[in-house]
């Protein structure tokens, strides 16, 4: 007989996780975090894809973020710099040669982020390539908000299940699947390939 009180491979979720990050209870307040978090990015993004200079996007892009690497590479000093050796590295072999594609990258993604949280469509996956960006600005000695967006984005990546319920998730979200349970397009599709069972 199974002992009941193992635990097996799972950990119940306890009760306040439950609540905070799963109960549709709460998708007002997510919706405004979240909306809050897209707003910052789409204006951040948009006003790079607009800039009248060119220096993200068009004539002379990447000129913006050259001169932004090449500040974060004079944060190496010190016995505290504010920039790591590693991330050095990364910017002087990976960043600096392939500008250009790291502009269109950083303007267009930011947009991107922005529209996807707003609309609250995919969110979890939206505001982790958000804390991503945000992380990557933050390794480059750059604060700013970059603190706050990446405690918000990481706040809304654990609570992906109910912060788009308010928005294009809870269309998408039954539609597409989450991990473990496919949504209703795949279950269609599994269907029709599954084998009949042979009949006597």
């Amino acid at each position: 007989m199974k002992n009941t009180n193992d635990l097996g491979t799972q950990i119940p979720e306890p009760s306040i996780t439950r609540f905070l990050f799963a109960d549709t209870r709460l998708a007002p307040l997510w919706a405004l975090l979240r909306i809050w978090l897209g707003y910052e990015w789409l204006h951040a993004g948009w006003g790079k894809i607009t800039n009248p200079a060119g220096v993200w996007v068009g004539d002379k892009a990447g000129a913006a973020i050259t001169g932004f690497l090449n500040g974060a590479l004079t944060k190496t000093q010190g016995d505290h710099p504010d920039v790591q050796g590693w991330y050095a590295s990364f910017i002087q072999t990976v960043a600096l040669p392939n500008a250009e594609l790291f502009s269109y990258m950083v303007a267009y993604g930011e947009v991107l982020v922005g529209i996807a949280l707003i609309l609250g469509i995919f969110t979890g996956i939206a505001a982790f390539f958000g804390g991503v960006m945000n992380a990557n600005f933050l390794f480059a000695g750059t604060v700013s908000a970059n603190p706050l967006m990446l405690v918000v984005a990481f706040v809304i990546v654990l609570g992906w299940r109910v912060a788009g319920q308010w928005g294009l998730d809870r269309i998408a979200l039954p539609m597409v699947g989450v991990p473990g349970a496919p949504g209703k397009l795949f279950k269609t599709s599994s269907a029709a390939q599954k084998p009949s069972a042979p009949t006597a």
